[in-house]
């Protein structure tokens, strides 16, 4: 099966990010523009960690889905694309830094 993601996405508890990276408007944004999984990103953040266990639910093992009462009913949602299920998936992940000094250096791997 074929379809479309985005697995580096940050949420709006990182630096320099929007205040709408929220469950809700990713969901959104990835069903409008066809993105059919999204990752959670910044997933050892504590205060993102809540808000995803709030708004998401289990779908199939291992991805989750936004629960109906937070979908949006004021933005538009996408027509249909086919007979599946087109909810857009969300994959618990988190980015890895390998910045770090050694002998006075940034280095970078």
């Amino acid at each position: 099966m074929k379809f479309i993601g985005d697995l580096h996405i940050h949420s709006h508890y990182s630096r320099a990010t929007s205040r709408n990276l929220t469950p809700e408007h990713l969901d959104h944004w990835a069903a409008l523009k066809g993105i059919r999984l999204v990752g959670t990103g910044d997933f050892t953040h504590p205060g993102w960690v809540k808000e995803l266990k709030e708004k998401l639910e289990p779908a199939e093992p291992g991805l989750f889905s936004l629960k109906e009462e937070y979908r949006s009913d004021t933005l538009p949602r996408p027509l249909p694309l086919s007979r599946h299920d087109q909810r857009v998936r969300f994959l618990l992940t988190a980015e890895i830094s390998n910045i770090y000094k050694k002998n006075g250096k940034v280095r970078k791997v």
